[in-house]
């Protein structure tokens, strides 16, 4: 029987910064993967919500025909993961989330929002801002961060999964946190880890937050051995 792995990118980013994992991964399962709705020049013409992004998730597997899936999920890709399982959850086999935050606040939310300046962006950081023109052409790519922004905000002030909500995912999940990540703490992911009914916390020596300083081999093991 095959295994169909998904893998889900994170905010700001496209498909393209896990294509050296899918590489690593296609001998052991069907890989697939996508651009989330505003992200790496797929249009957009609403706001970036969790729902929105479980839609294209839906619509993927529709497009696939398939009834059942593995999940891999960067940053936002894991929350994504998490509220499809969620809302869905014959559909989510497994989850493994990295770097993912759990325990959105507003104060978090503003102090990240902070950083999610089109303009200040562009100003102090010419060169990240190019990235994202790159990665998200011929979308703009000050739309992304402006949404990404609210989506932020939204999550923070309360429409976000609730202890509760994590109770009720049944699926195997491990949550992954690198060693060296400076956005998510060890400790909501442990909490997190303790409230899901079927999960487990794993604290991954040498990762920091950015996946393109995570070494994919290992990430690729880690994959491995959960699903």
């Amino acid at each position: 029987m095959t295994n169909h792995l998904l893998l889900l990118h994170g905010a700001l980013g496209s498909k393209e910064q896990l294509k050296a994992l899918k590489t690593k991964l296609s001998k052991d399962f069907n890989v697939l993967d996508l651009n989330f709705e505003g992200h790496g020049g797929r249009p957009s013409n609403r706001g970036f919500t969790m729902d929105a992004f479980v839609e294209n998730v839906l619509q993927l597997l529709k497009e696939k025909e398939l009834s059942k899936v593995s999940i891999f999920g960067y940053s936002m890709g894991g929350y994504v993961a998490l509220t499809l399982a969620k809302k869905h959850p014959n559909i989510v086999k497994k989850i493994i989330t990295l770097g993912t935050k759990l325990d959105w606040s507003k104060e978090f939310a503003v102090s990240e929002v902070r950083k999610l300046n089109p303009d200040k962006i562009e100003e102090k950081v010419p060169a990240f801002a190019q990235k994202l023109h790159t990665i998200h052409a011929p979308y703009d790519w000050k739309e992304v961060v402006s949404k990404t922004a609210d989506m932020m905000m939204d999550l923070g002030s309360g429409n976000r999964l609730t202890h509760e909500d994590f109770k009720n995912i049944s699926c195997p999940i491990l949550i992954g946190l690198g060693t060296l990540d400076k956005m998510v703490t060890v400790e909501e992911s442990q909490e997190v880890a303790r409230l899901l009914p079927n999960a487990t916390f794993r604290a991954i020596e040498g990762f920091s937050h950015l996946i393109e300083k995570v070494d994919m081999n290992r990430l690729a093991e880690v994959v491995r051995e959960f699903i």
